[in-house]
């Protein structure tokens, strides 16, 4: 079982970083270092869900709406389902201090 997060030493990870248990990431908070985030134009959006797909950390959900949207509490901000989207609906903005 993985530890939280605010228990975790330099100890507690394996040589190379890798990842021992399948799914351990999912209690983390990966989206706090982002220095930037995607912003939606749904006006656009065709559902294709190509951001979905793309997405590195599976962290693109489809809201109620049918829409796709990404998790900030997991989104690094990496860009690529704005590079991917076919109709541009999503445009990468820097991210700001709150």
């Amino acid at each position: 079982m993985a530890k939280a997060e605010h228990e975790l030493t330099w100890k507690d990870i394996e040589i190379g970083a890798v990842v021992t248990e399948p799914g351990n990431a999912a209690i983390y908070k990966t989206g706090d270092w982002r220095s930037q985030k995607p912003d939606y134009d749904f006006k656009r959006c065709i559902k294709c869900g190509v951001c979905y797909i793309f997405c590195p950390e599976a962290c693109i959900h489809q809201n109620k709406a049918g829409f796709f949207e990404a998790d900030f509490y997991y989104c690094k901000g990496c860009g690529i389902c704005a590079y991917e989207c076919p109709t541009r609906v999503i445009t990468m903005r820097e991210e700001t201090e709150k």
